[in-house]
């Protein structure tokens, strides 16, 4: 399997895709990514992982087209 960088998901989104691209990227649970992602957060006064997340959504491309498609033939 070629690598494909990390992106944000079109199919595993809630907000903007920042977990499901991550989970998508590393073949992981996204359900658990964002549990565990929001207990993190929380235990840190929840800012930082607010902060983590909008910067993540800024520098994170979206899926195109080609990631999707290579994506469901792998």
């Amino acid at each position: 399997m070629a690598n494909q960088g990390l992106y944000r998901s079109n199919q595993r989104r809630m907000i903007a895709g920042v977990m499901g691209g991550i989970a998508e990227r590393f073949d992981w649970n996204a359900t658990l990514l964002r549990i565990i992602f929001v207990i993190v957060s929380v235990m840190s006064a929840a800012f930082p992982g607010i902060l983590v997340y909008l910067v993540l959504w800024l520098l994170i491309p979206k899926q195109n087209r080609e990631q999707k498609t290579l994506r469901t033939v792998n």
